[in-house]
């Protein structure tokens, strides 16, 4: 994200431009940083469709770091010091940028290094440094320095060049420059690994989808966490990464839930990936007799208990998601998040648009 800040204080609103997959990413992982859900989100003039760049209003730096860091489809956030349709426009937007927020940036006992990206278009090794050396107007003061700078500078182009990699054709050249203010940490990813784990289940989810699931439910410490269909095998996943074990693991039936009547409002977040009959089915406590209403219920004396094997029937999706909202709307506080996996089949029309 690049900021455009009337900058003198951290009370200040910024408006931050953002390389991001998806806008709610960060709307979410906002949220656990102080900021409301009023978020002020705008995308550049004259947007290509598939733009990764978006502008966000955000309360100070250290937010933004810290959203980036945890945010699992944002790229880069940015100060924004300029932005044009040419490079002649570029340098009238930096130049107007006050000195006050870029010169802490750029004296002589700091380092820099200025990188290139692009959208819809690849550019040389040749044609990076031409532009980087265009930028002779910004007073730079210190060293570069290429692998560990104080200061990260960043020249983002979207060209209308028809050589556009297959992506529709951008409708006005657009020009960004600015600081780095925050990047995605993705360095948990690999260590989470599905191929690391030590059991690996059928139905297990992939690593970077439960991390962006737990952002979309606001999970932070503190927080009451419940997922009604754990993956089994659970406990060695926890013991294997060293995490704090679960309060407690509870085997029932997501149908005939055990809960006292009076229980309410107890979970701040619900998250889990029901099953929907692909790689595992789903089943429910009854078995066809009961179900059909030809058998009562009954209760499994306890000389039986031990070695009893329940009568199991069919758990389609639809009822697994009524009974699942059912839950959510009786056991979650006041804005819990209800966050799960729901399959979607997308027919030929729907992809046309």
């Amino acid at each position: 994200m690049g900021f455009k800040w009337a900058l003198n204080g951290p009370s200040v609103l910024r408006e931050v431009l953002t390389a991001v997959v998806s806008a709610f990413s960060v709307i979410f992982t906002a949220e656990l940083f102080g900021e409301d859900e009023s978020l002020q989100w705008r995308l550049p003039e004259h947007h290509h469709n598939d733009t990764p760049f978006h502008f966000v209003q955000l309360s100070s730096e250290e937010i933004a770091q810290n959203i980036a860091k945890r945010s699992i489809l944002v790229k880069r956030m940015y100060e924004l010091w300029g932005e044009g349709t040419c490079y002649e426009e570029l340098r009238d937007s930096i130049e107007r940028f006050p000195d006050s927020r870029k010169l802490p940036f750029l004296d002589s006992d700091s380092t820099f290094r200025i990188s290139v990206e692009t959208f819809g278009k690849a550019l040389t090794f040749d044609e990076q440094r031409e532009r980087i050396n265009s930028f002779t107007y910004i007073p730079f003061e210190g060293k570069v320095n290429l692998k560990n700078p104080d200061h990260n500078f960043f020249l983002m182009e979207m060209d209308e060049s028809e050589e556009n990699n297959g992506l529709q054709p951008i409708l006005q050249r657009k020009i960004f420059f600015g600081r780095e203010v925050g990047f995605a940490d993705r360095k948990l990813l690999p260590t989470f690994q599905l191929k690391s784990r030590t059991y690996l289940g059928p139905t297990a989810m992939d690593a970077e989808m439960a991390f962006l699931m737990a952002n979309q439910a606001k999970a932070t410490s503190g927080k009451l966490v419940y997922d009604p269909f754990v993956d089994c095998n659970v406990w060695s996943n926890f013991k294997q990464y060293g995490l704090p074990m679960p309060v407690a693991l509870l085997r029932m039936d997501n149908n005939l839930p055990p809960w006292h009547s009076r229980l309410k409002e107890i979970f701040d977040a619900i998250i889990c990936d029901p099953p929907y009959g692909v790689r595992a089915g789903g089943r429910k406590s009854g078995g066809r007799k009961i179900l059909r209403g030809t058998l009562d219920p009954y209760i499994v004396p306890d000389d039986k208990r031990t070695d009893h094997i329940p009568s199991t029937g069919a758990y389609s999706l639809v009822e697994c998601v009524h009974d699942l909202l059912h839950l959510a709307a009786r056991m979650l506080v006041m804005k819990g998040r209800l966050v799960f996996f729901f399959p979607v089949l997308r027919d030929e029309k729907w992809q046309r648009g």
